[in-house]
């Protein structure tokens, strides 16, 4: 039982009171005794109006769900269909010519393309690793991955084999990205170097240079040539040139949603003082590594003397990001009028509280050098929730005594009210919005359950290809481009899953920039570093102004329905084996150990990096065909169990695993199933209230 400390009618957790008073406000030099009054006044206004709109989800989905029940077995009437939207307000007039107004936004995000980490804010270690990924070294991705053509690298110490292909791929991209006047790059040598220089086609590249090196600049985004003659690298290189460091993650998305396993107030304390101590510049974590033990910081800035002799510095850090929650969950970390509190509101006073910090330089680094504090607000249905949480910021501003707008806004592009209706949605936010960024399986998962009862829907694989799934991708861009985000806010794309297939990454992600993505989503520094060759290659300020208009709503409004499809037994089988065997291999990390995110071996071996979006498609896509008949109550039980036997399989060398199978009674297994057996009632199919109330019993013992 929770023990709560009262501060002005707020029942909160006691570490949490002290850790807000002592670590956040005092060194602000705000008054805590007119915080938690203030922070009353916010809950008595928007508590209610959150419940409000999470009412109106529901009561949209049950008209939504009678007028596909009352039109069974009919032919799909594309038009009264979408009159019928239009008539229950699920669609809302376009709101007109509109440009957004947003200012004071970093050039990481307004004027400059490239990759964008998204790292669980639990783990320091990996969010020390994201936030220090604006710079990569380009010879460790390519020898350490297969997006270098060439025999992977053999057992026992530096293969030099693998590290010629390596130092040739580096020449190669160099003489794409910063030519030479004449020549190659792979024929310089350093006596050349110092007695000519590097002769550039064109001399504007050359930026200055550093401790290490050389700095040029392409496409807006920074490359260092390193030169050491005592590097084992460069020791054997005619040009002393030991590495080629990329600028790689320019901004860094640090997750308090869909990637951790936060269900109570002692997790949320994990993620906040991670925050602070992002924001403070201080985090530093300790680990084990071949014997020893290591610390990791945060790193520096980079300095370098540009060519009039004067000293410069750029950004040694990713430009953070914090992903709050959205409007549906509650947190017992603080109660209000005898209920947990709405987490969304407790994340975006917190995390803007800490956020303070660096607005008014209190940290060791920086973050934002425009005095802006960035959230990205998850799963908003329509232009009415947008609005809620331009309001909700307008009041956090207030109570911390923040200018107005210094909390920008990323509007995830992830639930069908909010795609049907983008163009609204962002004109709420007109003012302080910063990106859109669309996600497939989320989406795919809202998709799901918005025509649950349309009919039974086509594979998982096939949505991919599908007419609403096009056109959700392209109004997301062809809307954003409409309304001036291009030179004030990102465009984005979603994730690469596979981090181990980066050669694959190479071929397909450079879609995203041609597609007028100005950052897109990947799973690792490595992957960041590697995807930025890709904005070295394309100019996608220059790919927007030839775009498209946005694709036309009809098309975005087209159910994915599997009309017509008889599939086969073993078809079936095997697209229920795939949804289970990706359920089960997720959820019995969420709820047996707290991991909200990693890498998680699909039904073919593959390591994936999942979340819980990868449950929502699954469970949702499982459910669809249990209520149509595709599939019944047994044939998802056998899958289970089968799919249980080769989870455990997968994970037999993990000593933390609890094994699913013949734990049929146990956490994992149960919340499994209700995942998929609950799934119809889910709100909206999202499985976060199943995932935190399993997590919480296995928590409690």
């Amino acid at each position: 039982m929770t023990e709560y400390v009262t501060r002005a009618g707020i029942e909160v957790d006691p570490q949490l009171s002290i850790f807000i008073d002592n670590e956040v406000l005092s060194p602000l030099g705000r008054d805590a005794e007119a915080f938690w009054p203030g922070l009353a006044g916010l809950l008595r206004e928007f508590a209610p109006r959150n419940a409000a709109l999470l009412e109106k989800r529901e009561d949209l989905q049950a008209k939504i769900d009678a007028w596909h029940v009352e039109r069974a077995g009919q032919p799909h009437d594309a038009a009264a269909y979408r009159a019928f939207l239009e008539d229950i307000g699920y669609l809302v007039p376009e709101p007109g010519d509109f440009t957004i107004g947003t200012e004071n936004v970093d050039p990481e995000i307004a004027t400059m393309a490239g990759p964008q980490l998204v790292v669980p804010i639990l783990n320091a270690r990996f969010l020390l690793n994201a936030a220090n990924a604006r710079w990569g070294s380009l010879y460790d991705a390519f020898y350490g991955t297969d997006a270098l053509d060439a025999p992977p690298a053999k057992p026992g110490g530096y293969d030099e084999e693998r590290g010629a292909a390596v130092i040739a791929e580096g020449r190669r991209f160099l003489d794409e990205a910063v030519p030479l006047a004449s020549g190659s790059w792979a024929e310089l040598t350093i006596d050349g170097i110092r007695e000519n220089g590097i002769p550039l086609a064109d001399e504007d590249q050359y930026v200055g240079e550093t401790d290490h090196g050389r700095l040029f600049r392409n496409n807006g985004l920074h490359i260092e040539v390193q030169f050491d003659r005592d590097h084992p690298v460069g020791r054997t290189d005619r040009a002393s040139i030991s590495d080629i460091v990329l600028e790689a993650a320019l901004t860094t998305i640090a997750d308090c949603e869909d990637s951790v396993a936060a269900v109570d107030a002692e997790d949320k304390l994990v993620a906040y003082r991670n925050w602070l101590g992002v924001m403070r510049g201080d985090l530093e974590e300790s680990f084990e590594k071949g014997g020893q033990t290591m610390t990791r910081t945060l790193a520096g800035d980079k300095r370098f003397k540009g060519p009039d002799g004067a000293m410069h510095d750029l950004p040694g850090r990713s430009l953070m990001f914090v992903r709050n929650v959205g409007h549906l969950m509650t947190n017992p970390a603080m109660r209000w009028q005898g209920e947990e509190i709405p987490e969304g509101i407790m994340d975006a006073v917190v995390t803007s509280a800490i956020g303070a910090h660096d607005v008014e330089g209190l940290g060791k680094f920086g973050n934002s050098r425009c005095g802006s504090i960035y959230i990205v607000k998850p799963k908003m249905h329509g232009p009415e929730e947008c609005a809620f949480t331009n309001d909700l910021f307008d009041a956090v501003e207030d109570l911390l005594d923040l200018p107005r707008h210094t909390i920008k806004v990323g509007v995830m592009d992830e639930e069908r009210r909010t795609s049907a209706n983008l163009a609204a949605c962002i004109h709420a936010v007109k003012d302080r919005i910063v990106f859109i960024n669309t996600g497939f399986l989320d989406r795919t998962g809202d998709e799901i359950h918005t025509s649950m009862r349309a009919g039974p829907m086509m594979r998982k694989g096939e949505m991919k290809n599908s007419a609403w799934l096009k056109a959700y991708e392209a109004r997301n861009v062809g809307i954003g481009l409409a309304h001036g985000l291009a030179g004030r806010a990102q465009i984005g794309k979603g994730m690469w899953a596979a981090p181990d297939l980066m050669g694959q990454m190479m071929i397909e992600k450079i879609g995203h920039l041609r597609a007028g993505a100005n950052t897109a989503w990947v799973p690792s520094p490595t992957a960041a570093t590697l995807h930025a060759i890709h904005y070295h290659r394309e100019d996608v300020f220059e790919i927007q102004k030839g775009l498209p208009d946005a694709a036309r709503l009809d098309e975005l409004l087209t159910i994915p329905l599997a009309d017509g499809v008889n599939w086969s037994d073993e078809e079936i089988r095997e697209e229920l084996d795939n949804n289970c065997q990706g359920l089960l291999g997720y959820v019995v990390r969420w709820i047996d150990q707290g991991v909200g995110c990693s890498k998680v071996p699909d039904i073919n071996d593959v390591g994936l990096m999942e979340d819980r979006a990868t449950l929502r498609i699954s469970s949702q896509h499982i459910a669809n065909w249990l209520l149509h008949g595709v599939i019944s109550e047994d044939q998802v039980m056998d899958s289970l169990r089968r799919m249980a036997a080769k989870v455990d399989e997968q994970n037999a060398d993990d000593s933390f695993y609890e094994p699913l199978l013949e734990n049929e009674d146990g956490a994992a297994f149960s919340a499994a199933k209700d995942l998929i057996f609950k799934g119809v009632e889910q709100p909206s199919g999202y499985t976060e209230p199943l995932l935190h109330a399993w997590r919480r019993q296995k928590k409690a013992g």
